[in-house]
């Protein structure tokens, strides 16, 4: 089936955002934009992923819905030619902020998780390494490499992305604070690597004119920081309604 899925987005918890931003209206809005699946953001802040342990329940394999009684709340407000639901796959930014070779790096990083436990074991170490409290995008002093290893550890099977790979300031790519190569940046773990988000400042066939990123596939979200945000950039997939068949993608 093809659908649409915004994967990349952001709680209230996060700096700069609406309050609005709660499980309820982003299920109504995405449905009223015919988005399929969006990310929750913010999974590592501890009271939003304590509301989405409250307000969601599985569905499909690694993705959830709104709860029955919160759905037909939502359902009130919608028109009948709206989908009838909007899936949620766990998601989160993290920023580092590190001193490697000599410079000093800002990078930002999307996570995939393929369950709740997956994501509580991920947030048990992070909390370790810095205030997962303080932002629902925590800015942390890890090494990205390292951020990847504690991923996988949590979860062999989550997904890591490298966000809005061009913005200057806090990127893979960024000219003020970020690298001119991936392999510069995760070493011996690149090969776990598979996709780099595009970000709203630059689109594919920009990102296609490099050869270096020719096996990589290029995502893009829209990083919403309120519910009617999403969905300005997208994903459409064809695949199965699943976290496997949607990572495997």
């Amino acid at each position: 089936m093809k659908f649409i899925a915004d994967l990349h987005i952001h709680s209230r918890f996060s700096r700069a955002t609406s309050r609005t931003l709660e499980p309820e209206l982003l299920s109504y809005w995405a449905r009223k934009k015919g988005i399929s699946v969006i990310g929750t953001g913010d999974f590592t802040h501890p009271a939003w992923f304590s509301e989405l342990e409250e307000k969601l329940v599985e569905a499909e394999e690694g993705l959830y819905r709104l709860r029955p009684d919160l759905l037909e709340t939502v359902d009130t407000r919608l028109s009948q030619s709206c989908p009838s639901s909007t899936r949620f796959i766990l998601s989160g930014e993290i920023s580092c902020i590190y001193k490697k070779n000599g410079q000093t790096r800002k990078v930002h990083h999307l996570i995939l998780m393929p369950d709740m436990s997956s994501a509580r074991r991920l947030n048990d170490r992070l909390s370790l390494a810095g205030n997962i409290a303080s932002d629902g995008r925590p800015i942390l002093g890890l090494d990205s490499r390292d951020l990847l290893e504690m991923t996988l550890e949590a979860s062999e099977r989550a997904f890591f992305i490298p966000a809005h790979i061009w913005t200057p300031w806090f990127s893979l790519f960024g000219s003020k604070s970020g690298f001119d190569s991936i392999e510069e940046c995760f070493e011996d773990l690149t090969g776990h690597i598979y996709a780099l988000e595009t970000g709203l400042s630059s689109d594919p066939p920009m990102n296609r004119l490099i050869s270096a990123l020719d096996k990589y596939i290029l995502v893009s979200n829209s990083d919403a920081h309120s519910p009617g945000k999403l969905g300005r950039e997208a994903n459409l997939f064809d695949t199965a309604l699943s976290y496997g068949d949607m990572v495997g993608a």
